[in-house]
């Protein structure tokens, strides 16, 4: 079993930068590979990025390749989503999960955070 509460959401303008932190406790956290999808209102949630247990190995949606990093410290179970040159249509609550698989072209959770609320103004 593994509980995640993400932080770091928040109101920014278009062009601006924000990095979310989602810490894990759950004593197999370290094998897991991590993630984080997005649901914006009226649509479904989508997947955004996913990181191996090493860290070695990410995974991004085109639509934020190039303008998102994820990375992990597994020292401190947390995993954090860095979010820089932000758009409007990032507008979304981001929720990280864990225990991802690979589900036909996207990937799907095991276990999830209640999620963090990010705006992006225009």
């Amino acid at each position: 079993q593994v509980q995640l509460v993400e932080t770091g959401g928040g109101l920014v303008q278009a062009g601006g930068s924000l990095r979310l932190s989602c810490a894990a406790s759950g004593r197999t956290y370290s094998t897991y590979v991590m993630g984080w999808f997005r649901q914006a209102p009226g649509k479904e949630r989508e997947f955004v990025a996913a990181t191996t247990w090493s860290g070695g190995r990410t995974y991004y949606t085109d639509s934020v390749k190039g303008r998102f990093t994820i990375s992990r410290d597994n020292a401190k179970n947390t995993v954090y989503l860095q979010m820089n040159s932000l758009k409007p249509e990032d507008t979304a609550v981001y929720y990280c999960a864990a225990d991802l698989k690979p589900y036909g072209s996207s990937w799907v959770g095991a276990y999830w955070g209640q999620g963090t609320q990010v705006t992006v103004s225009s």
